[in-house]
């Protein structure tokens, strides 16, 4: 599958999961791994709370960056459970990108009324 086929289900997901457990009101978490599921139901590779570590000059530093999912290898998924979308998510996902050398991450804020609304594709030289 190409990052776009991914994300389309990963799209298509997230309104699955939102309008089954409804929003807003349950912690980012709680989506998270609903998604999480989702997503694996439908045969796509999942990983989650993924460790990425960040490098200084070539050394790697204590704290790493943490992805909420990683779908098929290819796309980062960051959830969030807000009433507000912060510009500073988006921010957040190209910048777990570029570490990363991926091309493609979505946001995805289920404390949006509609969840479509709240979904945003971040793209790093794709």
């Amino acid at each position: 599958m190409t990052e776009n086929e991914v994300s389309r289900v990963v799209y298509e997901s997230a309104i699955e999961v939102h309008r089954a457990l409804g929003g807003p009101g349950l912690l980012e978490g709680v989506y998270e791994e609903a998604l999480a599921w989702e997503l694996a139901q439908k045969g796509l590779k999942v990983e989650r709370q993924i460790q990425v570590p960040i490098q200084y000059k070539g050394y790697n530093l204590g704290v790493p960056l943490r992805l909420d999912l990683l779908v098929e290898g290819k796309v980062v998924v960051e959830c969030k459970a807000t009433t507000e979308c912060n510009p500073i998510f988006n921010s957040q996902v190209l910048t777990y990108l570029r570490v990363t050398g991926l091309k493609l991450g979505m946001v995805i804020n289920f404390g949006e009324k509609l969840v479509k609304d709240g979904i945003h594709r971040i793209v790093n030289k794709l």
